[in-house]
C-alpha cells in the first residue's frame, strides 16, 4: 500500500540488566504473576521466553529454575519458596498483622503418638484413656471412625481440667517414620509404653531411636504395674542406660507408672502430657485459612477418595478449596472421630474429609486456598514434577556415589544403620566406624541393634537417607524387597576389617566392588539324618529358587548366619542330582559341617569377580 510504513521490528537485548533488587517467587509461578513481581509487561517476558525457545502463554506455569533465569535477566535476584509458604505470607499480609503478631495465636491441644513394643499395652492404654475421658453417656459405645481422636480431661480435681489432647492411633513407629520421610512434623510428644513385667525390648529401643531422630520429646508410661511380677525400677534403670534418665533420678525424662487394666494414673499421665506441651508453647491461629497434614487416605467405594487430616493451623470449613500434595479438591463434607458431621474444624482437630479429586499420600501437607483455579494449577504443576522425579534416577546414598557427592560438597555426613549377630560385635563395629570419621566425611550411627535387618530398619534408612550394614545377619525377605523398592543400600559383611576397608575406600573414592553375589534360592530344613562316614544330611523343602550342587551356602538360624560353606552333595530319592527346583524335597549335605538343626534355613548363592564399576 502506498505510503504504508511497517512498524519497527521488536528488538530484544540479549544482555541481562545489572542485579538491583530481590524478589520472592513461589514454586510454579505463572508468567503473569512473574511479570507483575518484576514490574514489566507480560508481553516483554513472553518475548524473552520465546528468544529462549520456550513457547508460553500468560497463564502458563514456569519452572522455578526458568523463572529465576528470567528474573536475573530483568535485574532481580530470586528466593524460591513453596506454595504453602507463599499462602502463609499472603494470609498474614491480608490480615494486616505482623509475622510476630500472627505467631502468638492461641494455645492448641498437643498431638501425641503412642509407641512401644508389641503386647506392652499400647492399644489397651489408648482404649482406657478414651473410655475414661469421653462424655458419660457415650462411654464404651463409641465407634472409632478414623485413626486419630481428641479427648478431654474430665476430672474436676485435676489442674488440667477441661484441656484436650489429640491421640494418633498409628500402627507404630513404621508409620511415624513414613510420615517423617515425607517431611511432615505431626507429633508434638511421643508416649513410650513399656511393660513393667517385661522391661525394655527390641521394638522399645527402635521406638526410642525413631523419636530421637525426629527430635520429639518423650514421656515414658510404665504399664502393667498392677501385676505382681512388675518391676518399674528395672525399666527406669534400663532406659537410663539408653539415655532416658528419669526426673526423680536427676534427669529430664518424665516417667508415669500406669495400669491400663485398672485405669490407674491415667489422669496423671495426661497432666504430664499437658505439662510437657506447655514447655513447647504450642500455639495456632484459628482465624485464617487452614493448614494440616494427611494422616491416612483410602478409596471408599461409595464416597470416593477419603482422607483423614489433622488440622494444624487455621480453621477448615465445609466448602473450602484446598491443595494437598499433588491433589486439589473442595471440602464437600467433614466428620470427626465419632462420625459426626462438622461445619468447621479448629486447630489440632482430626477430621475425615470428602471432596478430593484423587488420593493423596500420608504425610502430604493440606492448605486451604481462596482461588480454586490457582489450586488446580499448582496441583497440576506438582503432578508434572512428581512424574519427572519418578522417571529421574534415584538420589539415595550409596557407597559408590559417596565420592562423587564429596566433589560438590564440603563435609559429607554418612548415616549408617548397623545390625549384627551379637551385641559385642555391634559395639566393636560401632566404635571402629565412628573412628573412621575425618574432615571430609563424618560417620553417624543412627541405629545399632542385634538381629536380622527388618522392614523398620529399611524405612528408617529411607527416611534418613542412610546406608544399612549387616554383620553376620541377613535382611528379612520383605525387608529386602522394600530396600529394592526404596533404593536403600544394604551392605552385608562377616569380617570386621573388610567392612572397615570398604568404608575407607568409599570415603576416599576408591570403592571397587570386585565380588558380585548372585542369590540362587533357599530351602527349609524339615528333618536331619545321621549317615555314617558322610555326616549329617538335611532333609529339606525348597521354598524359593533353585538349589545347585557345588554352590556356596549360608546356614541361617533365626535369620543369623551360623555357618558359611559349600554344598558337598544334593540327593533326591537316593540319587545324586545337579539341582533341585522350587517346591521339591531333597537331601543336602554341607561340606565339613554337621550341626544342622530342624528349622534352619539354607540359603544358596554363587559369587563371581566383576570389574570395578564406573561412577554414573
Amino acid at each position: 500500500m502506498k505510503g504504508f510504513v511497517p512498524p519497527p521490528r521488536l528488538s530484544l537485548s540479549s544482555e541481562p540488566l545489572p542485579i538491583t533488587r530481590s524478589i520472592t517467587i513461589p514454586e510454579g509461578i505463572s508468567v503473569k504473576d512473574l511479570a507483575e513481581k518484576l514490574g514489566i509487561r507480560a508481553k516483554d517476558l513472553i518475548a524473552r521466553l520465546l528468544a529462549r525457545g520456550v513457547f508460553a502463554t500468560v497463564n502458563q506455569t514456569l519452572d522455578s529454575d526458568l523463572a529465576t533465569d528470567m528474573a536475573r535477566h530483568f535485574g532481580a535476584e530470586t528466593a524460591v519458596i513453596t506454595f504453602e509458604e507463599q499462602l502463609a505470607k499472603d494470609t498474614v499480609s491480608a490480615e494486616g498483622a505482623s509475622e510476630e503478631g500472627a505467631a502468638q495465636g492461641v494455645v492448641r491441644p498437643p498431638v501425641v503418638t503412642i509407641m512401644g513394643h508389641v503386647d506392652h499395652g499400647k492399644t489397651s492404654l489408648l482404649d482406657a484413656i478414651r473410655s475414661t475421658n469421653v462424655a458419660g453417656g457415650e462411654a464404651g459405645g463409641i465407634t472409632q471412625h478414623i485413626g486419630a481422636y481428641k479427648v478431654a480431661i474430665t476430672d474436676p480435681n485435676s489442674p488440667a481440667f477441661g484441656r484436650e489432647i489429640v491421640f494418633l492411633d498409628t500402627p507404630g513407629h513404621e508409620a511415624f517414620t513414613r510420615m517423617r520421610a515425607r517431611g511432615s512434623k505431626v507429633t508434638d510428644i511421643v508416649v513410650l509404653v513399656v511393660a513393667a513385667d517385661d522391661g525394655v525390648m527390641p521394638q522399645t529401643l527402635e521406638a526410642i531411636d525413631h523419636a530421637k531422630a525426629a527430635n520429639v520429646p518423650m514421656i515414658v508410661a510404665v504399664n502393667k504395674i498392677d501385676k505382681p511380677e512388675a518391676l518399674p525400677d528395672r525399666v527406669k534403670k534400663q532406659l537410663a542406660d539408653r539415655g532416658l534418665m528419669p526426673e526423680d533420678w536427676g534427669g529430664s525424662t518424665v516417667f508415669v507408672d500406669v495400669s491400663a487394666k485398672q485405669k490407674t494414673n491415667l489422669n496423671l499421665l495426661m497432666e504430664m502430657i499437658c505439662l510437657v506441651a506447655d514447655l513447647q508453647d504450642l500455639k495456632a491461629v484459628p482465624d485464617r485459612l487452614a493448614q494440616g497434614t494427611v494422616l491416612e487416605a483410602k478409596l471408599d467405594r461409595g464416597r470416593g477418595p477419603v482422607a483423614t487430616v489433622l488440622v494444624q493451623n487455621g480453621t477448615l470449613r465445609t466448602g473450602d478449596n484446598f491443595v494437598v500434595g499433588n491433589v486439589f479438591g473442595r471440602v464437600r463434607a467433614m466428620f470427626n472421630d465419632r462420625g459426626v458431621a462438622l461445619d468447621a474444624a479448629t486447630p489440632a482437630t482430626p477430621v475425615e474429609i470428602l471432596g478430593l479429586e484423587s488420593l493423596p499420600q500420608a504425610g502430604d501437607q493440606l492448605v486451604a486456598v481462596a482461588d480454586r483455579e490457582k489450586a488446580r494449577g499448582i496441583s497440576e504443576y506438582r503432578e508434572g514434577k512428581a512424574r519427572e522425579a519418578q522417571l529421574a534416577k534415584s538420589s539415595r546414598v550409596s557407597l559408590e556415589g559417596l565420592a562423587e557427592q564429596l566433589k560438590s560438597a564440603g563435609q559429607k555426613e554418612l548415616d549408617i544403620i548397623l545390625k549384627g549377630d551379637v551385641q559385642g560385635s555391634v559395639e566393636v563395629l560401632s566404635d571402629v566406624l565412628t573412628k573412621l570419621s575425618n574432615d571430609r566425611v563424618k560417620i553417624k550411627i543412627l541405629l545399632r541393634g542385634v538381629g536380622a535387618i527388618t522392614e523398620t530398619d529399611v524405612l528408617l534408612a529411607s527416611a534418613s537417607n542412610a546406608v544399612i550394614i549387616g554383620f553376620n545377619v541377613r535382611p528379612e525377605r520383605k525387608a529386602q524387597e522394600l530396600a529394592e523398592q526404596e533404593k536403600v543400600d544394604i551392605r552385608l559383611h562377616s569380617i570386621i576389617y573388610e567392612l572397615a576397608d570398604e568404608i575407607k575406600r568409599a570415603m576416599t573414592g576408591l570403592l571397587e566392588p570386585i565380588i558380585k553375589e548372585t542369590y540362587l534360592g533357599r530351602a527349609d530344613v524339615r528333618d536331619t539324618f545321621r549317615v555314617p562316614k558322610i555326616g549329617t544330611i538335611a532333609g529339606c523343602y525348597v521354598t524359593d529358587g533353585v538349589i545347585k550342587r557345588d554352590a556356596e551356602v549360608r546356614l541361617l538360624r533365626d535369620n543369623v548366619v551360623v555357618f558359611k560353606g559349600k554344598i558337598s552333595s544334593v540327593r533326591r530319592f537316593k540319587e545324586d542330582v545337579s539341582e533341585v527346583r522350587h517346591g521339591m524335597e531333597c537331601g543336602i549335605s554341607i561340606a565339613n559341617y554337621g550341626d544342622i538343626k530342624v528349622g534352619d534355613v539354607i540359603e544358596v548363592f554363587v559369587t563371581e569377580r566383576v570389574a570395578a564399576e564406573a561412577f554414573v
